[in-house]
């Protein structure tokens, strides 16, 4: 069967389609052919190197996110031909996605949302899982505030979305004037791009998706999460009763289960930019980099 790897780290022209053997599925597991799967930032820092000591051995499959169809359901109680989506922890368990059949364990895998295709999916289980876990954490409920900063990103995008539909009062700090109009029209109140001109204590919880570092926005025992890794730990806040995390994502079907549910009520609101085939995934990379995107890129097998 075909899967997406590297053997060297280096440009996207180190991405070859190799001919590797079918997975067999352990107790536990799922067989997934897949249909579709989504280029995410990790992927790129793992093919170019950026990750370090923390990458798989080589050579390596990559990919996250998967929507695709049952093969073998196994115990899980899932049927043969169902719709699914799921998200591989490919750094931690070197199971990668962007491959024709996948097996991961049962846990990792929920239904697909029925209203969207499947590339559409596809976009969804990584960012959507990073918003979801999150927020959990961040224990923000109806009537409470909280500032997303990078709401027109991937995670915050969705992670903005999520919180409106739980009621959540959301302002949002962005990078450009020309991504305002997505936090407005996605239920954000107050958007700026200037981190100086948010209101000082105002928040009881901050999601940071890219190390923006606005301490002072969050009120006196709130919370603030970070999911800017590469940018540090969150500065320690505890004199002022405020909790820190920098979250890193799990799998988690159960989290996914409640994603396609959101998405199938129309609260969650997929962005796809285009789709390439797998023999297109060196310029799927390349146009990743251009930047300028309007979505996630996704790759069809």
């Amino acid at each position: 069967m075909r899967a997406i790897q590297i053997d060297r780290f280096g440009t996207p022209d180190v991405l070859r389609v190799a001919d590797v053997p079918e997975p067999v599925p352990a107790a536990g597991e799922v067989l997934i052919r897949t249909v579709a799967t989504a280029l995410n930032p990790v992927d790129d820092k793992t093919r170019e190197g950026a990750i370090g000591e923390g990458t798989p051995p080589l050579p390596l499959t990559l990919g996250w996110d998967l929507a695709g169809i049952v093969v073998d359901g196994g115990d899980s109680g899932l049927d043969a031909g169902a719709r699914v989506i799921a998200m591989s922890h490919q750094l931690g368990s070197a199971r990668g996605t962007w491959a024709d059949l996948v097996a991961l364990p049962a846990g990792a895998v929920a239904p697909a949302p029925a209203s969207v295709s499947l590339p559409e999916a596809a976009t969804l289980p990584l960012p959507g899982l990073t918003a979801w876990q999150t927020l959990e954490w961040l224990a923000v409920s109806a009537g409470e505030r909280l500032l997303v900063a990078g709401a027109a990103g991937a995670v915050g995008g969705l992670a903005l979305q999520i919180a409106r539909a739980r009621g959540v009062e959301v302002d949002a700090l962005v990078s450009r004037d020309a991504q305002a109009a997505f936090a407005r029209e996605h239920g954000a109140g107050f958007v700026t791009t200037d981190p100086a001109a948010l209101p000082e204590g105002r928040y009881d919880a901050v999601f940071d998706t890219f190390g923006a570092f606005v301490t002072g926005a969050v009120a006196d025992g709130g919370r603030y999460a970070s999911i800017a890794t590469q940018a540090g730990p969150v500065p320690d806040l505890s004199e002022r009763g405020v909790r820190t995390t920098v979250h890193q994502v799990r799998e988690d079907g159960a989290g996914l289960a409640e994603l396609s549910r959101l998405v199938d009520e129309g609260a969650l609101k997929l962005r796809l930019h285009g789709t390439y085939g797998v023999r297109d995934v060196v310029a799927a990379h390349e146009r990743y980099l251009r930047g300028g995107l309007a979505g996630k890129i996704a790759l069809a097998f």
